[in-house]
């Protein structure tokens, strides 16, 4: 299977989904920051089906996260942290509780505009 069809090529292209469901892990893993991309935006179709697709990863969607979290996108990380983070495995979690108190007790004004931490406090407190 080509990976490239298991990537939402528009905001409403659910058809791949199943075939990145399909292809599994750790199959999919090579396109993890491309997948990961389409949660910048929970309104888009897609953002709710991949929210599904990529809470069933493992360890290898870590690195990918701190990425996120790391980024400028206040948006993109509020999302990621309430949709995607609070339904990782716990063992998954666990590793990005660092990350996670960073943006709880350090965050950027954009940050805190967003609410990204309350809601990194809040994903805490849930742990």
């Amino acid at each position: 299977m080509d990976l490239r069809s298991c990537v939402p090529q528009d905001k409403f292209d659910l058809a791949a989904i199943p075939r990145a469901r399909a292809a599994g892990f750790p199959a999919i893993n090579p396109i993890l920051p491309e997948l990961l991309e389409w949660l910048q935006d929970i309104n888009y179709p897609v953002a709710g089906q991949m929210v599904e697709l990529l809470s069933g990863s493992g360890s290898e969607i870590v690195p990918h996260i701190r990425r996120v979290l790391v980024s400028d996108d206040s948006i993109w990380k509020y999302w990621v942290l309430s949709r995607l983070c609070s339904r990782l495995a716990p063992a998954v979690l666990v590793q990005l509780i660092p990350d996670i108190t960073r943006l709880a007790d350090q965050p950027s004004e954009d940050d805190m505009a967003d609410e990204v931490d309350v809601e990194a406090r809040s994903l805490l407190a849930s742990l």
